[in-house]
């Protein structure tokens, strides 16, 4: 009687599935749902859509599994969900490095036409962190030795083709120095190599912040619109003359040719669960916020997203080669 009335309250106790032939509606869900993240177990996507799926759980009165898949820039996910039935029983996190994808990768699926946009849920805050203990102490530092050691450098990212190491390789680029990137599976991976002394620096989402707060990292700019409120001593780029914003919004996706009566059930499950409280306190310590966007909107902004990063991806030299 409980997953019932939820589900009442969501706007649809039944969904359609559109099965040839079949003449009965199928209540939905009658399993499990998997919900397939980007980055590893213990990073600050990993936290927060853990507390997303708990909530979207309690509200569809089944099970939301979260299954880590690592790797490949944030693009595995929505890789999978070309291979999964579009029945609502599996969804993936969108980062924004799958619109780059069939710019740097030979793939055989649109990431635009391919996927059916559910809701955009929230961003990232980044930064540039060095260890506390090096010379690099401000921006100003970071800068002249990258100057003075063209390519020693070494920066660590949460992978290739992700926003930050593109974002990087923009700033550096804009800034006339020249730097070595060096890929990790996620945050707690480039948090170990940053604490562990193989990298001079991270550039990285606000999982940080326990770390600068022990004293053992230091912030050295921030890539938002204005300051972040965890870290207010510490400037933007573009306070430091470089007209970059970077949030890297994501949300939510399904395989193709879902039925709009399930993908309004999803939404709207989903869009209850991202408001609720506790996800909220989840996003604030990361410095995170809601940015929402429902189907139609999140659509258009993945075609939007899909041709600014071709520009991108293009001025940086990254495009795979002609075939």
């Amino acid at each position: 009687m409980q997953r019932r009335q939820m589900l009442k309250a969501l706007g649809a106790s039944a969904v359609t599935l559109g099965v040839p032939g079949a003449a009965r509606a199928q209540s939905f869900p009658s399993q499990p749902i998997k919900l397939l993240i980007a980055f590893p177990a213990g990073g600050p996507t990993d936290i927060t859509m853990r507390v997303l799926a708990e909530n979207a759980g309690k509200l569809l009165g089944q099970t939301v599994v979260v299954e880590n898949r690592p790797g490949a820039g944030g693009t595995l996910p929505a890789t999978a969900l070309q291979n999964a039935q579009p029945d609502g029983y599996t969804l993936g996190q969108i980062p924004l490095g799958v619109f780059r994808l069939p710019y740097t990768t030979r793939i055989t699926w649109d990431p635009v036409k391919d996927i059916t946009y559910l809701l955009c849920i929230t961003g990232y805050s980044f930064g540039i962190v060095v260890p506390s203990g090096s010379p690099l102490q401000s921006w100003t530092h970071f800068v002249a030795w990258a100057k003075a050691n063209p390519g020693r450098l070494t920066y660590g990212s949460t992978g290739q083709l992700t926003s930050p190491h593109l974002t990087m390789e923009d700033i550096a680029r804009r800034a006339g120095i020249q730097l070595t990137h060096v890929p990790y599976r996620g945050s707690s991976h480039l948090m170990q190599a940053i604490l562990g002394g193989e990298i001079m620096a991270a550039a990285d989402s606000t999982g940080f912040a326990p770390h600068v707060a022990a004293g053992k990292l230091k912030v050295l700019n921030t890539w938002g619109a204005q300051r972040l409120p965890t870290f207010p001593e510490v400037p933007t780029l573009r306070e430091l003359g470089m007209d970059i914003v970077q949030t890297s919004p994501y949300g939510l996706g399904a395989p193709r040719g879902m039925d709009p009566k399930l993908v309004k059930l999803l939404h709207d499950a989903f869009k209850k669960a991202m408001e609720m409280p506790n996800h909220k306190e989840a996003l604030a310590k990361f410095d995170q916020e809601l940015i929402y966007m429902g189907p139609a909107q999140y659509a258009k902004f993945a075609a939007d997203t899909f041709r600014k990063e071709k520009a991108l991806i293009e001025s940086l030299g990254l495009a795979k080669p002609a075939s």
